[in-house]
């Protein structure tokens, strides 16, 4: 089954972006078929670092636009869809799934949805996870990605019964988003190049590009934990030697 995979979060400022941005090198590493989805073609803030396989889709709530976002359905009927949301459309996914049947149409042909919720740590974006739980009520992977570049300490987070029994009761898995450094960031994000070209270019360094080779390596790792990408002997980046 292919699977359409949002990239999700709601608040603006949580790193949802970043994470989709690794998503789609994570497939291209793994040579995992994909297809990107920028669902905001005002800020195509992923398909800029991505321009191969990346189309647009729009999530809207007025009628005259109700079709927008179905071209992410047709994608996933033979490629993993990487669907890069926007803050504040919450509404709107939730009536295209709902107003389409989307679950029960997946299930009849194939096409599973997976929402990958990426989290700052603050009270608003833990509501808001707590909120999608509640509303599918496990009818929709969740995989709950605690963005460790915002907050370094999840204790708060650990301790709020409302939120681990849904976590236990769904089964959601719960991964840890590294913390990618300003510099090496700042870089890319100013050049508009994308990890692998990062690699490339001689501005990074060989540090730079070992803090680099070590970031995706973790984010790797954490991706793979979810067990939703069918991933079979893990790859190695080829731009460095492995160190242990």
């Amino acid at each position: 089954m292919a699977t359409i995979h949002f990239i999700d979060g709601e608040k603006g400022g949580v790193g949802k972006s970043l994470f989709a941005r690794v998503m789609v090198q994570y497939c291209l590493d793994k040579q995992l078929p994909y297809v990107l989805v920028e669902a905001d073609p005002s800020n195509p803030d992923v398909g800029v670092f991505y321009p191969e396989n990346t189309q647009t889709a729009v999530f809207s709530e007025s009628e005259r636009k109700v079709y927008a976002a179905d071209a992410i359905f047709n994608l996933a009927l033979t490629n993993p869809v990487i669907v890069n949301l926007p803050a504040h459309v919450t509404k709107a996914v939730n009536d295209w799934i709902e107003r389409n049947q989307i679950l029960e149409m997946g299930t009849q042909h194939k096409v599973d949805i997976c929402k990958w919720f990426v989290g700052n740590g603050g009270y608003d974006s833990i509501q808001l996870l707590i909120q999608s739980l509640n509303h599918f009520e496990g009818k929709i992977k969740h995989v709950f990605v605690r963005n460790f570049g915002l907050c370094d300490d999840w204790k708060h987070v650990d301790e709020r019964e409302d939120l681990q029994e849904l976590i236990q009761a769904q089964k959601v898995p719960v991964i840890n988003f590294p913390k990618f450094s300003y510099r090496e960031r700042d870089l890319l994000a100013a050049t508009r190049i994308n990890f692998s070209q990062a690699f490339l270019t001689a501005e990074l360094g060989i540090l730079g590009q070992q803090r680099l080779h070590s970031f995706l390596k973790k984010a790797y790792e954490e991706i793979g934990k979810a067990q939703v990408w069918n991933v079979g002997q893990p790859a190695v980046n080829n731009f460095l030697v492995e160190k242990g």
